[in-house]
């Protein structure tokens, strides 16, 4: 499923995506896991019954306890090809680079080879599908600010642990809480804000609120919550050649993401935007 607008052909990597997805889902069916297709994956679900043509990413998301039921399994129900990378693995869980494990296809290449990329020791240059956590958010907007300002703080935090940090795109203001909070980051163990994260992500596990968010998403798009029932729920929705897990209240969660879901963007901006190269399959 390629498009000419697309800087490259996709098909390759819409194909080990596919596998990966699949893979997934098979795992998620033998041990009665739910899982949904999320974000531009649930997106590509409805709009194009399969991949957005030019997107070159997948993504799938979980409640917290449907995550940790297939954390236990995943590693020995992947096949030869594929790995479970564990985020708070990375360099023995002395470095960060965000808060998302993933399926990774080992065959595969998305970065050249760079001094980022060396310091990450290749584990992150490859092809892979994000599995995201979905918690319980307080219902009280007051305590809902506070829950969401923390996890900014605690990745600002991380950041201390990422190979270089990049202000260029950030105001005066922004430069100097990011930048504070990663100096004060550097003199914590790695291990401890992992930890940390993990606390306040699972602080409201208490089915007392209807709001629900995503845990492990970067800062920028912690603004994302649903409401429970669009979520705890699935239906099976076309992708591809096969079908796949989606929340059962799909138009509620693509509305408020993106609003007029149906309607496509602008030509120019019908690009790959994950991988600063063709991304390399091989097989």
């Amino acid at each position: 499923m390629s498009d000419n607008n697309t800087a490259y052909d996709l098909k390759k990597v819409h194909e080990a995506n596919l596998k990966i997805l699949k893979e997934i889902d098979r795992i998620c069916r033998k041990y009665r896991i739910k899982y949904l297709m999320d974000a531009g994956t649930l997106l590509g679900a409805v709009r194009h019954k399969g991949f957005i043509p030019w997107d070159d990413d997948a993504d799938v998301a979980f409640t917290r306890n449907n995550y940790e039921a297939f954390v236990k399994v995943v590693r020995r129900e992947l096949p030869e090809g594929m790995t479970f990378f564990d985020c708070t693995t990375l360099k023995g869980g002395k470095a960060f680079y965000d808060f998302t494990s993933r399926i990774m296809y080992d065959k595969s290449k998305t970065h050249e080879s760079t001094p980022e990329m060396e310091y990450y020791e290749g584990t992150l240059n490859h092809l892979w599908v994000d599995l995201f956590i979905i918690d319980e958010l307080p219902e009280k907007k007051s305590s809902a600010a506070l829950t969401l300002f923390l996890h900014k703080a605690v990745y600002g935090l991380a950041m201390g642990h990422r190979y270089q940090l990049d202000f260029s795109n950030y105001s005066f203001m922004y430069k100097v809480f990011v930048g504070g909070l990663s100096a004060v980051g550097k003199m914590i163990p790695m291990k401890i804000i992992f930890k940390m994260q993990r606390m306040l992500a699972v602080k409201d596990k208490k089915g007392r609120s209807n709001l629900r968010y995503y845990s492990n998403y970067q800062p920028d798009y912690l603004y994302v919550t649903l409401q429970k029932e669009w979520c705890e729920e699935t239906v099976d929705l076309e992708f591809e050649d096969t079908k796949l897990m989606a929340p059962k209240e799909w138009h509620q969660v693509l509305t408020w993401i993106y609003g007029d879901y149906n309607k496509l963007p602008p030509e120019k901006e019908r690009v790959p935007s994950h991988s600063s190269m063709e991304i390399e399959i091989y097989e």
